[in-house]
């Protein structure tokens, strides 16, 4: 399990974003553990200011995909590229990590941790100065937890805790953010607080990236959806991929289809126990 200072979204330096590039543009990348493939031949781009969701049974590699994009986990084959170049040089790229895989118990307030997202703007040896502690504060106002500033993270509602999250990778000044199930275990006001920020991320032109375990959603609330199993089986418009066939392949025997007046009903039978997907 990883601390919250543990939690890569940082890197102390930067590259040039390549206006001709995409934001992230990923090329046959396979990862390999113990002989077989956690993803294999993985490829797509995405498009400035986009929101994709990320579905696949666990164990799809969804989480695995994501550490790669952050460049935490180096593939075995195939590169990534942000906006031109790999993304070990970038501070634009945020990874929220899912909530089962931090460390709450961490003694540390909401105001630091977001303001761990200013360390690649500093710099490592540079101490925040009033205008950092200032964008913080904007940040956990945007997010709607400003007054909780002086709370320890521990203390706070699963919700509050993807917020505070949230608002660090707004305080980076992230392009591209990677959110891995940050709706799990949160209630229906706690999921459409967590859509309200990100219609304002829209707003600011953040790409999103999202893995979630629930089709509905990813089919209504996003602009394109990714279905993952090792492979990847498709990357549309939600009537593109949610299909009979492509569930089947993703999903196997973890998914019946249900005939109905509206069309095709997918019922998951995986459930989400917080391991690595």
């Amino acid at each position: 399990m990883e601390s919250l200072r543990q939690i890569p979204a940082l890197i102390g330096h930067r590259e040039p974003h390549l206006a001709d590039q995409p934001i992230l543009a990923v090329s046959d990348v396979t990862l390999r553990y113990n002989g077989k493939a956690a993803l294999d031949s993985v490829t797509f781009e995405l498009i400035t200011g986009e929101q994709v969701a990320v579905v696949g049974p666990n164990g799809a590699g969804k989480s695995t995909l994501f550490k790669i994009i952050a460049g935490v986990l180096p593939p075995t084959a195939g590169q990534v590229q942000v906006y031109g170049s790999g993304p070990g040089g970038h501070i634009c790229i945020a990874y929220v990590p899912q909530r089962s895989q931090v460390d709450w118990s961490f003694p540390v307030n909401v105001a630091d941790v977001v303001m761990m997202g200013r360390v690649g703007k500093l710099g490592l040896f540079r101490r925040p100065a009033k205008r950092d502690w200032d964008y913080v504060h904007q940040c956990l106002q945007v997010v709607a937890m400003d007054d909780l500033a002086g709370r320890q993270i521990g203390e706070l509602s699963g919700g509050q805790q993807q917020r505070v999250f949230i608002a660090r990778a707004l305080a980076q000044e992230a392009e591209l953010m990677l959110m891995d199930e940050p709706l799990t275990g949160l209630d229906v006001n706690s999921q459409e607080d967590i859509f309200a920020i990100l219609a304002e991320l829209r707003q600011r032109r953040v790409t999103i990236l999202i893995a979630t375990h629930d089709l509905n959603l990813a089919a209504e609330r996003f602009d394109r959806v990714m279905l993952l199993n090792h492979q990847l089986l498709g990357l549309g418009r939600p009537s593109e991929i949610f299909t009979p066939d492509k569930l089947l392949a993703a999903y196997g025997g973890q998914m019946r289809l249900i005939e109905t007046n509206q069309g095709v009903l997918a019922l998951s039978d995986t459930c989400c126990d917080g391991d690595e997907h």
